[in-house]
């Protein structure tokens, strides 16, 4: 089945990066999934596989690309919002998730595996990105405190969309719909287990996504979804799923950090000096509200732990880059002499 341009999300924010030739004698397609070797693209024309090579951009599921009447790459569009992550582990490098998304839905189940500091966590990558959260509480059915779980998520932020869902009911869900308007692109994100794919299938209109049943002993569902896929709901909405990750660490975030804890933020601003850590300093406004019952301490250790582990990795990431970048003046240098030494031979 072919889609028109609106249906794969195409909005005039990319419309106007384009020159009247481009439009004509292009060809406009979206990254629909991310393989090993290939990327796979879709266009009004149907699917088309892009060979990944040395030569192309970094791209991720989401992005926008010209490619010429032959299927080569033209070039990758500005984007309109990106989620991006420190790789899983020890690996030093930064990994695409997502890209041009208008809305994040952060997916979180009201059992066991209920944490706000996880969802502290989404919300900084949200507004990071600068895209739109709205975080669901699933699997509500299951749950007798539903209603005191979804106020303590709702006190991290007043002007926070909070959903309470059950994700199997497409009664229970048709309140998202709001977020599923045509032309929008979602990504739903969380742990594995707390109903994204269950959620995505409601949404879908279909059985589109594995599900698999919570393990009674312990209230967690079962990991489901390995790869990233993209929807294209009844609604015209583009929904794009992700695979539970087991870690989420920060790449970029320092903006998105401040937005999350606004509150913190704010009671900095009043402390005596400027450079303060709070971390027992005198005149500490942060601590002093602490003290008070004003912030959790919980809240306020997830807000050291973020901004450490910020610290931490974009240093990390920043001198790979200078490495990078030396590396490429090297090459860059060598490739005369190189070139002349085969002439020679």
């Amino acid at each position: 089945m072919n889609l028109s341009l609106s249906q794969l999300g195409w909005q005039a924010f990319f419309q106007q990066q384009l020159s009247l030739q481009e439009f004509e004698h292009h060809q406009i397609s979206r990254v629909v999934a991310h393989h090993r070797n290939e990327y796979v693209l879709r266009n009004e024309h149907g699917l088309y596989h892009l060979p990944l090579t040395p030569s192309l951009p970094a791209m991720t599921i989401g992005d926008w690309l010209l490619v010429d009447n032959d299927g080569q790459f033209v070039r990758l569009l500005e984007r309109k919002s990106v989620f991006k992550r420190k790789a899983a582990g020890s690996q030093l490098a930064e990994q695409l998730i997502s890209a041009n998304v208008d809305t994040l839905l952060i997916v979180c189940s009201l059992n066991q595996d209920f944490k706000l500091s996880r969802i502290e966590r989404y919300l900084t990558l949200a507004h990071e990105a600068r895209v739109d959260p709205v975080v669901i509480l699933t699997k509500q059915d299951l749950c007798s405190d539903a209603d005191e779980k979804r106020a303590l998520v709702q006190q991290l932020d007043p002007l926070l969309v909070v959903e309470s869902v059950n994700a199997l009911d497409s009664e229970s869900c048709a309140s998202l719909l709001l977020w599923c308007k045509s032309g929008n692109t979602l990504a739903v994100m969380g742990s594995s287990g707390v109903g994204k794919s269950t959620l995505v299938n409601t949404l879908s209109a279909g059985n589109e996504q594995k599900t698999a049943a919570i393990r009674e002993d312990d209230s967690k569902g079962r990991h489901t979804t390995t790869a990233r896929s993209m929807h294209f709901l009844p609604s015209g909405a583009v929904l794009i799923d992700t695979p539970g990750m087991r870690e989420l660490q920060l790449s970029d975030g320092e903006d998105g950090i401040r937005r999350t804890f606004a509150d913190i933020d704010a009671l900095a601003e009043q402390c005596r000096f400027s450079d303060c850590q709070h971390k027992g300093e005198p005149g500490c406004a942060v601590q002093q509200a602490l003290d008070n019952g004003d912030i959790e301490a919980r809240r306020l250790s997830n807000y050291h732990k973020l901004q450490a582990e910020l610290s931490r990795n974009s240093a990390s990431l920043q001198e790979l880059r200078a490495k990078d970048k030396q590396f490429g003046k090297m090459i860059k240098r060598l490739m005369p002499v190189i070139r002349h030494n085969k002439k020679g031979y």
